[in-house]
């Protein structure tokens, strides 16, 4: 489906990142996968996952896969990135910005004279300038030749984000400022044929949420009895299969600067998660909020 295309997932190392390199990779895509933790050298998350193991796990669902170590908050180091693709392959087809490294850093129902200043402003630097930085390398490679594809990864819907507020000033600027950032990329993408989209995940079952629930992706389930929400939850190759029915649809620009979502677009292509389910999240806790709850939360799935 993707045989001959390059992609670039900025941000591969867990979580959704990952998922989406994943499934690039399976529908056969050469996939550079990028971030800050190595086998070597463990970045301030020190957590065991490496974009080594998600360039192996490319390569094994039938891609290619290429682990280049990267901070993109250091310019210098996002430049060399992109001329190696250039170099190596001489053109990217599909930039997934997935950037983040925040979930440490912001503090729930924090207003901003409360919230530490030194975290809140380090969020803003990993989860705004990070995406700008690499798009500023990155888009001229990907509009060099029609058909490219940007994808911005988000946390929620422009229309769920306009109307309720995400825990502090802090993530709720970080996570709104994605969505208007891939409305204003698309202005500046459609005149050399590219399209440009925010695309947000639903409750990710990534290794953290996993982790903090006391579960694995096998029995996670049994998360269900403490958070009965998490029924509407996802694993990151389900985004991916978004990302991936994004890159193979011809008439993409259809969805040019529009905010988009994991479960939205499984309505639109018909792919499902790993389990064969249909979530959709976001439909789901807007009708949750709005006092209208489904009998059922499993008819979103």
């Amino acid at each position: 489906m993707l045989k001959g295309k390059v992609a670039l997932v900025a941000g591969a190392t867990r979580g959704a990142g990952r998922g989406i390199a994943a499934e690039l990779g399976a529908a056969g895509a050469t996939v550079y996968v990028s971030g800050r933790t190595t086998r070597d050298r463990p970045s301030e998350y020190q957590r065991t996952e490496t974009i080594e193991e998600t360039a192996e796990l490319v390569t094994a669902l039938g891609g290619r896969g290429i682990a280049v170590p990267t901070d993109h908050l250091v310019p210098e180091q996002v430049q060399a990135l992109v001329e190696r693709i250039r170099r190596d392959e001489g053109r990217l087809d599909i930039l997934v910005n997935d950037i983040w490294g925040g979930e440490k850093l912001f503090e729930w129902n924090k207003p901003v004279w409360e919230h530490g200043l030194d975290n809140g402003l380090r969020l803003l630097r990993l989860g705004i300038d990070t995406h700008l930085i690499t798009a500023h390398f990155a888009l001229p490679l990907l509009i060099a030749q029609p058909g490219g594809l940007l994808v911005e990864v988000t946390d929620g819907t422009a229309d769920y984000n306009a109307t309720h507020y995400r825990l502090s000033p802090f993530y709720d600027l970080a996570k709104t400022a994605v969505n208007r950032m891939a409305w204003a990329h698309a202005k500046d993408l459609a005149p050399h044929g590219a399209t440009s989209v925010s695309l947000t995940p639903g409750w990710l079952r990534s290794e953290m949420m996993l982790e903090a629930f006391g579960v694995r992706e096998e029995n996670w389930r049994d998360a269900l009895e403490d958070q009965p929400h998490f029924v509407i939850s996802e694993t990151p190759r389900f985004v991916g299969r978004a990302v991936a029915a994004l890159a193979a649809d011809r008439d993409r620009a259809r969805w040019n600067g529009q905010s988009l979502s994991s479960g939205g677009l499984a309505q639109v292509y018909g792919f499902t998660d790993l389990d064969g389910s249909r979530p959709d999240a976001w439909r789901y806790l807007v009708e949750v909020q709005e006092g209208d709850r489904p009998a059922d939360a499993t008819g979103y799935r």
